[in-house]
């Protein structure tokens, strides 16, 4: 099976699919992201027989037994990212634990990039403010390329960059969705098709924004933590898709932030002191 595109869902689906199957299966252009090595480790640990897992082509013997295995998932390197790009941008500093940082290098070479403070242990990272914050330009690509999930909260990051960066957008249309909400906040971006242009630094005033997807609810957040003021964050059930209690952590991190109604109400944030690691 010759993939045109490098997708994660078609290749995690094709390699449950080519388990169960007889015989042998040859996925081409597979996804390379580390929750594929983890799905392919899950079905090896079931007795499934899988070889090339994190490259662009996976063989797959399929048809044999599966047993119950007990695995542990890994950790969400995009929830992580998010909240080391929050740390960075209020000043504080943030450690995530029990990630491998592997996960995220392009990342954490673009936060350095930036003049942000990163330490890498073993399983955890470490981000905080080190200085100004430089401008940087930032292409998504699939793994290991820069994540386009992380690309609306880096793009709050470069708001307060001194200088302007070019963020183009290579995997999803319509991605840009939260930029007209960021500059209802103070943000000077400016979008051309797959291209936004972030001019920075810039100022933020809380006002009353709304979530367009998922990570643009991240990203709101995370420029309600910035701005100056109380920022209120509706359609905040996109977060909740993606998230598991943001709320409890960001106020753990030390926060100022309280949600307020159900999943279709709204959140608020307001710039907090520094954060401490947790």
């Amino acid at each position: 099976v010759a993939l045109d595109y490098p997708s994660v869902g078609a290749t995690e689906n094709l390699l449950m699919a080519a388990t169960a199957a007889a015989g042998e299966t040859v996925i081409e252009n597979a996804a390379r992201e580390p929750e594929i090595v983890d799905l392919c480790d899950f079905l090896t640990g079931m007795g499934a027989v899988i070889e090339g897992a994190g490259t662009s082509t996976i063989r797959v013997e399929g048809g044999h037994p599966l047993h119950g295995v007990e695995h542990e998932v890994i950790a969400d390197r995009i929830e992580a990212g998010t909240y080391l790009i929050m740390g960075a941008a209020t000043g504080g500093r943030v450690t995530v634990r029990g990630l491998d940082p592997v996960h995220l290098e392009l990342f954490l070479s673009k936060l350095r990039a930036m003049g942000v403070g990163v330490e890498e242990g073993t399983l955890s990272i470490t981000a905080w403010r080190d200085g100004p914050l430089r401008p940087v330009d930032i292409s998504t690509l699939p793994h290991p390329g820069f994540a386009t999930d992380l690309q609306a909260q880096a793009m709050v990051l470069l708001t307060l960059a001194e200088g302007t960066s070019i963020v183009t957008e290579n995997v999803f249309e319509n991605r840009f969705l939260v930029v007209d909400e960021l500059n209802r906040l103070g943000a000077g971006i400016t979008t051309s098709g797959h291209h936004a242009v972030v001019a920075g630094p810039r100022a933020l005033t809380g006002t009353v924004v709304e979530a367009p997807d998922l990570r643009g609810g991240a990203a709101l957040v995370t420029a309600g933590l910035v701005a100056d003021g109380v920022t209120e964050v509706r359609g905040v059930h996109h977060i909740d898709r993606g998230y598991e209690d943001l709320v409890g952590k960001v106020r753990r991190l030390g926060g100022d932030i309280e949600r307020v109604g159900d999943g279709e109400g709204a959140g608020a944030a307001s710039a907090p002191a520094p954060a401490p690691s947790p």
